[in-house]
């Protein structure tokens, strides 16, 4: 059995300060809570068409809040 690699973002809310930027430049993958910190949106998978999205997300946030990992996952 093979092995896909998918990109996951992750906010570390810890860090999280709410300054929304991921949530400007990546909309599609981030989404605002009600005192305004992000989260990701849904399993936090991030669909190859929206990856320098995400890349652009995590480098803008001052916090450094963006996790991007890269997970493996079984093809079948």
């Amino acid at each position: 059995m093979s092995e896909n690699r998918v990109l996951t973002a992750r906010i570390d809310p810890e860090k999280c300060q709410g300054h929304a930027r991921c949530h400007a430049l990546a909309p599609e993958l981030f989404e605002l809570d009600e005192l305004g910190n992000a989260r990701v949106r849904g399993s936090g998978r991030i669909p190859p068409a929206l990856e320098d999205q995400a890349w652009i997300a995590r480098a803008n946030c001052p916090e450094l809040a963006v996790e991007i990992v890269e997970v493996a996952e079984a093809a079948g």
